[in-house]
């Protein structure tokens, strides 16, 4: 036996003993306060994970205030012991959370709400609350539209169980932009429509100068899905965009001659030819042009967002189509979406082979070690999911983000930034959501785990551990606290999994 490892689990039991002796105990019934407002929860004895890349501290007590982390106290356990130590007084909710981890609500950078796949309802209800269960606490919308901005000030008001939405209107959405005013026009609109900002796809270059020009002025952030498209990250540096989501035009702004070789029958609009060489395009940049591009997102400050998550079936199709969160989790008709069918976009597994696999395997190493490189250089990497394509369930999906960006080979302290504080700062509210911070938002994860140690304590379905001798089920978040309203995870997750169930009874 480790004598080192065996004397600090001896105290770090000892240390929990005392905090679990004190004041602060468990509320008796979570579902009870779970989603409602109080005007005072104090979180005991929290171990915390800031969210700017620091190491873990505590034990310390956290008191939130409306919707405000008001005092945050560290804690002497010899003081403690004693009696002598000063504790916040009691709050309406107590939290106990000793033996647990605490850190801020995850922010999908990369979300989508959804009330439907392929034209088929589904409950949004089903969405908000997956997020909730897996601690995501902000939602960045980028694919928004009516409902959207509905369901967004519905959450804000706390008449909806979902994470806050910031909705971002989709640019080219069908209507037309032929000119500079046009473009500027469309702009206009969304912002007076009330969308926080904009989601862009392929755009012809005479178009994006104007477009993006216009949201500069209007106070607007920009997400740009780069595809096989005119404009690729050269113009995102020269046009400002906030940034860059998945990965595209990035390598293809590293090729020499400015496209990737597409064999001469190659047709984009044909998905299993779109991420078939989608697979082999990193291969083709050349990496001495790939960190001149680099230098240059960081001078300007352009963001990237890689989503690893969403193109992980093309690397490893079975394990994909057999995650064992989907007996319980996944939505019926969002099963059937997923099924090969060239009519639903991103369902493009029709005769992928081993050969395509391999291409994507070296297409995310690769990837993996330019987004390593991009981030020692001084860029900021955000994290999202893009679920409800490609067997991604909602919430499921950013957790296995963390985890790829760990396989990428950033500390999982660094990992936890990502997803906290550096999308806050993308979203331009460093200053709100994405620490534990006194007089930032309360947005706080109580973690039944150590997630520095093991991402998957974050999993609504949790995981297995031995304890004297048995399996027994544990992990996943305790408390998703959002905008200082505490949701009880485990509750949250059974409503889903009785969705879910119910859903496929009615079938």
């Amino acid at each position: 036996m480790n004598t080192t490892i065996s004397n600090r689990a001896l105290a770090l039991a000892a240390l929990f003993s005392i905090l679990l002796s004190t004041v602060g105990a468990q509320t008796s019934d979570p579902a009870s306060v779970s989603g409602k407002r109080f005007g005072r929860i104090v979180i005991r004895n929290a171990i915390i994970i800031d969210g700017n890349g620091t190491p873990a501290s505590g034990p310390k007590d956290i008191v939130i205030v409306n919707d405000r982390i008001a005092e945050i106290v560290g804690l002497d356990p010899v003081a403690i012991k004693e009696g002598t130590a000063r504790r916040p007084a009691k709050g309406d909710v107590e939290i106990d959370a000793a033996g647990k981890y605490v850190m801020p609500g995850l922010i999908n950078l990369h979300g989508h709400t959804q009330d439907e796949r392929g034209g088929k309802p589904m409950p949004v209800e089903y969405c908000m609350k997956m997020w909730l269960a897996s601690g995501i606490t902000t939602v960045r919308d980028v694919g928004a539209y009516s409902k959207t901005l509905e369901w967004r000030d519905l959450s804000a008001r706390n008449t909806i169980a979902s994470p806050r939405i910031y909705a971002y209107g989709v640019f080219n959405n069908g209507t037309s932009t032929k000119d500079e005013e046009s473009a500027r026009a469309r702009v206009r609109q969304l912002k007076q429509e009330g969308y926080d900002g904009i989601k862009l796809f392929g755009i012809d270059r005479d178009l994006m100068a104007p477009m993006m020009d216009e949201a500069r002025k209007l106070g607007m952030r920009v997400a740009h899905h780069t595809g096989v498209e005119e404009t690729n990250t050269w113009d995102d540096i020269k046009f400002g965009t906030t940034s860059i989501e998945h990965w595209y035009g990035i390598p293809e702004a590293a090729i020499a001659n400015g496209r990737q070789n597409y064999p001469s029958d190659y047709n984009y609009n044909d998905e299993v030819d779109r991420f078939r060489y989608a697979g082999r395009l990193w291969r083709e940049s050349e990496w001495d042009r790939l960190m001149k591009v680099f230098d240059a997102m960081v001078e300007a400050n352009v963001a990237w967002n890689p989503t690893l998550d969403i193109y992980e079936a093309s690397r490893d199709l079975q394990r994909a189509q057999n995650q064992p969160a989907f007996s319980e989790y996944l939505h019926p008709v969002l099963e059937e979406y997923f099924r090969p069918n060239p009519a639903n976009h991103g369902s493009y597994f029709i005769g992928w082979t081993s050969t395509d696999e391999a291409f994507w395997k070296e297409n995310y190493r690769i990837w993996m070690k330019a987004l390593r490189e991009f981030e020692r250089r001084g860029g900021t990497i955000g994290a999202g999911e893009d679920a409800g394509f490609i067997y991604q369930m909602y919430g499921f999906g950013l957790i296995r983000e963390l985890e790829l960006h760990q396989e990428a080979g950033f500390s999982p302290l660094m990992v936890i930034r990502h997803a906290t504080g550096n999308n806050a700062t993308i979203l331009g509210k460093q200053d709100e959501i994405g620490r534990i911070r006194v007089g930032y938002k309360a947005d706080i994860l109580v973690v039944n785990g150590n997630p520095l140690e093991n991402f998957k304590v974050l999993y609504a379905n949790g995981i297995e551990e031995v304890r004297d001798g048995k399996a027994v089920k544990t992990g996943g978040v305790e408390w998703t606290i959002k905008d200082g309203i505490p949701f009880h995870a485990p509750t949250v997750a059974a409503e889903v999994r009785k969705l879910v169930a119910d859903a496929k009874n009615a079938r």
